[in-house]
């Protein structure tokens, strides 16, 4: 099957470079209503045969456009949702910022064992994470699912088999940026496409923006 990982539109805790991570989180921005607003055209030539999103706020109005474009339901999974922060949520400090994408991203280059302060572990995320995938999965073609940048990032650094694990680090992934993927939970996951500014063009990306979770690493 093919998987069209498509990270939410612009919330207020990326205006402020903030660790937000909890449910039910906010919703959009003006800028982030609009970057979802894009998707539908910018997806047009897009076979989708049904979209997921996490149980997050933000996910599920990101989704919302192109689901009622296609006149698809959209499903809500709960493995999809974003890498917890634990003592770190909405914390801002370049070194709560540092400490996050380190440990979340030493899960993507296969160290499971280092746990996120006050929060869960490797095996936990990937656990879940790839729970929700197998859900998905039994979708014949194409799936929409919307997910989150840290989330998105680090689960095709430890599952997709084509790239090494330090690429989802240095590149970036703005708010509805898309990352494709082929294959299948049994057979595993190929990246076919890393687009990493808004799919409506560059002229919906915010420069400004401090976006803690989907720039590259330092």
């Amino acid at each position: 099957m093919r998987l069209l990982l498509i990270r939410h539109g612009q919330t207020p805790g990326n205006v402020r470079r903030e660790l937000d991570t909890s449910f039910p989180g906010p919703g959009l921005t003006e800028l982030g209503t609009r970057q979802a607003a894009a998707i539908p055209d910018a997806l047009r030539d897009e076979p989708i045969d049904a979209i997921f999103a996490s149980r997050l706020v933000r996910t599920g109005l990101t989704a919302e456009p192109l689901a009622s474009d296609r006149g698809l339901d959209i499903t809500v999974l709960d493995g999809l949702h974003e890498i917890e922060a634990g003592l770190l949520e909405k914390r801002s400090d370049e070194a709560s910022v540092q400490r996050y994408l380190e440990t979340a991203f030493s899960w993507g280059a296969g160290d499971l064992d280092v746990v996120m302060p006050g929060g869960t572990d490797g095996r936990a995320f990937f656990r879940r994470f790839d729970a929700g995938i197998e859900i998905v999965a039994t979708t014949a073609g194409t799936a929409a699912v919307f997910s989150h940048g840290a989330a998105i990032r680090v689960w095709t650094a430890g599952r997709a088999t084509n790239i090494p694990p330090v690429f989802a680090g240095r590149h970036e992934l703005e708010n509805t940026g898309v990352v494709e993927l082929n294959g299948t939970p049994e057979d595993g996951w190929t990246l076919t496409s890393w687009a990493g500014l808004p799919v409506g063009g560059a002229e919906l990306a915010d420069a400004e923006a401090g976006d803690p979770t989907g720039g590259p690493l330092p």
